[in-house]
This record gives C-alpha cells, sequence and structure tokens, in this order.
C-alpha cells in the first residue's frame, strides 16, 4: 500500500499514514462536475488525499468555474492526473478496458496497481470497472470470482449485500466464497463478531429456491463451520431488514434485481410522504411535530447516505459508486473509501485466502464437487 508519511504531534506517535484516493472524475452520469464538487466537498472530512483522474484541461476548468481558485488554492491534498480518454457507458468492457489505454479508469486503475494510490472508485461503466479490477489489479490468489459488497439499511444498524451485480451467472462455490468473504468484510471492518449470514431465497425451507440456491445451501451448511461462516439459512426478501441478518448473499443478477427495487421503494415511500403531508394547509401544520422524525426516517432510507459497493476478492481496494451518483454520494463514497484502507479490508481477506488451511479446504470443497458432479 502507498502511504505518504507524515509527522504528527500527537502523543509521542511521530508517524502518521496519509491515504491516497484515487478518483475517476470522467466516470457516472453526472460527471464530471458531481465528480469534482463531491471530491471538493470531502476534503475537510478525511484525511486522505483525493487525486481527480481525467483530462485535465476540463477539470481545471470547472474547479474554476464553480470556486473562482485552482485546486491546489483550495487544499493541498487535491490533484489532478491527467487521461485524455473516456470510457463510456455503452463501450464494450474488455475492449474498452484492452483499447482505451488512457482513459481515465484504466489510468486509474494503474496508480492503484503501481502503489501510487490506496483505493479507486468509479462511478462509470460497472462491466469495464470490473473487467479492469480483476485483469489490471487481479484477483486475490484462490478467489474464483470477486463481487460487489453493497452496504444497505437495516433495522437498528447496516447491513451487506453480496453480490451487488458483478457476476450475473454463478456456481454454488462463488456463493459459498461470497458468504466467507463477506463475513470476513463484516468482523474486521464493521466490528461484528459473528455476522449472521443469510441466503437470499423464495422461502426458508432448504427445499425451495432454483437449482443454484438449493446446491449453495447444502455446501453453506455443510461447510459453514469449517470455514467460520455464521450461516442462518434461507432468506425471504421480506425478512433482510428486519435486523435478524448481517449479510445477504444471492448471485450478482438477483442481488441487483433486489438493490434497484430496494433504492425505487426508497424513492417511492419518500416521495409519497412528501406529497401527503404536502397536499394542504392543514395537512402542513400537522406534520410540523412530526419533522424530525421524518427527516431521521428519511436519511435512513436514503441510499445516498451509504456510498458505494467495494469489489471485494481483488487484490486493492475498488469501489464502485452509483452511476447516477451527485455530488454528495460522491462525498459520501471517498469517506467511506478512506474507512476501507484504515480498516484493511483487503489485507484481511488476502490472509485469510493465502493461508494453507483455506487453501486445503477449498481444495477439499472443490474436490466434493467433482465427485458429486461425476
Amino acid at each position: 500500500m502507498f502511504s505518504r508519511i507524515l509527522p504528527v504531534e500527537t502523543g509521542g506517535n511521530i508517524m502518521s499514514e496519509i491515504t491516497t484516493v484515487v478518483l475517476d472524475a470522467m466516470g457516472g452520469d453526472n460527471a464530471p462536475d458531481a465528480n469534482i464538487r463531491g471530491a471538493i466537498e470531502a476534503i475537510n472530512e478525511v484525511e486522505a488525499e483525493v487525486v481527480l483522474v481525467g483530462q485535465e484541461a476540463i477539470i481545471n476548468t470547472k474547479v474554476k468555474e464553480f470556486y473562482g481558485k485552482d485546486l491546489k488554492e483550495i487544499s493541498p491534498r487535491l490533484s489532478v492526473y491527467n487521461a485524455t480518454e473516456i470510457i463510456d457507458m455503452e463501450d464494450v468492457p474488455t475492449q474498452a478496458i484492452k483499447n482505451k489505454k488512457d482513459s481515465s479508469m484504466v489510468v486509474g486503475f494503474r496508480l492503484l496497481k503501481e502503489g501510487y494510490g490506496d483505493v479507486f472508485i468509479s462511478a462509470g461503466n460497472s462491466g469495464a470497472l470490473l473487467t479492469g479490477a480483476t485483469l489490471l489489479v487481479g484477483r486475490i490468489k484462490g478467489v474464483d470470482r470477486p463481487a460487489l459488497a453493497g452496504i444497505l439499511p437495516a433495522y437498528h444498524g447496516r447491513l451487506v449485500l453480496m453480490d451487488c451485480g458483478a457476476n450475473t451467472n454463478c456456481k454454488p462455490i462463488n456463493l459459498l466464497q461470497f458468504a466467507q468473504m463477506s463475513s470476513i468484510y463484516m468482523k474486521n471492518t464493521l466490528g461484528i463478531k459473528s455476522p449472521k449470514i443469510g441466503l437470499l431465497n423464495i422461502g426458508t425451507e432448504e427445499t425451495k429456491g432454483n437449482d443454484l440456491v438449493k446446491d449453495s445451501y447444502k455446501l453453506l451448511k455443510k461447510y459453514s463451520k469449517d470455514l467460520d461462516i455464521n450461516f442462518i439459512g434461507n432468506l425471504e426478501g421480506r425478512e433482510v431488514f428486519l435486523g435478524g441478518v448481517d449479510v445477504v448473499i444471492a448471485d450478482g443478477f438477483t442481488g441487483n434485481v433486489f438493490l434497484k427495487t430496494v433504492e425505487g421503494l426508497g424513492k417511492f415511500v419518500k416521495k409519497s410522504l412528501t406529497e401527503s403531508f404536502t397536499h394542504n394547509i392543514w395537512s402542513k401544520i400537522g406534520s410540523l411535530p412530526s419533522l424530525p422524525a421524518i427527516k431521521r426516517f428519511s436519511k435512513v432510507m436514503d441510499y445516498k447516505e451509504y456510498g458505494g459497493a467495494l469489489f471485494l476478492g481483488v487484490q486493492k481496494p475498488v469501489v464502485k459508486a452509483h452511476g447516477s451518483s451527485d455530488e454528495r454520494l460522491f462525498k459520501f463514497t471517498i469517506k467511506q473509501a478512506e474507512q476501507f484502507v484504515k480498516n484493511k479490508a483487503v489485507d484481511h481477506l488476502t490472509k485469510t485466502y493465502e493461508s494453507d488451511k483455506n487453501k486445503a479446504k477449498m481444495q477439499e470443497i472443490k474436490d466434493f464437487l467433482a465427485n458429486e458432479e461425476k
């Protein structure tokens, strides 16, 4: 990990690590305006340095237009790294990564890989981001399929949904590894000693679901103890947010549909409440005592409060920001990314997957599956 080491004046500890966040300034529906504003909003709330990767002339012009200052005048922890190309949302992922070598995304990956940054954030083409993370940054040895771990609200807390959309076609071994990776992540990053892992399904019975879910259930039931996974069984969608589970496991297709449905429902509820309370003068007056509670509820339901999704299973931290991220969501994602680095989320995963114990157990599981297929 590359971090600048600066002296500090605290309690006899003379060294402090400064995280470097690399941000794709040209990725996303609202780029580069939202990306730039989000980075500048975040800089006073983080200790990190933020490097904006993209077309330097455009970024500098935008900064001057928005703030009347140069980037370094706003903060010495802000900088630009020039990249002349942009990967568009319509680009074919593998071709884009291969052919657009000077794109903001590929250059960002290169900075991360070569140690000039500690974490990379992009709201750009999801397929290209996941392809680039796997090919350019590289998988952690032993991980078959890296996956997106998104944070969602839950009753009296938060939960992780994995996979949020990286792998639309999965095998049971993939879902087993999603459960293990998310469990390690929750223990070491969010401080939950024994996170409860549920498998998203259409019913709680072991016999419910398609072949993938039923086979994944059997695998999790058989090996969860060996892999230190607190597997609680199948979980219906209506139970997800009631506080009984810390991690929800699904293939990327199911997980992404579930995630987008939840986001849409949150918007619908907020819009319906707003219209109800502002319908007429009497409803406006009647809503006044409830405003603090309404604001708290709106904050809990707002997906922009929860930042991006961490791509677990690659050798360096990569964060997928929402494609429609505005400046507020970029700010939260930058703050979140700094915490990913400080909590050593990737280091903990790497340590587990490189251990002889885990290697032997994964080989045993694969041998078992191979025999089952005969």
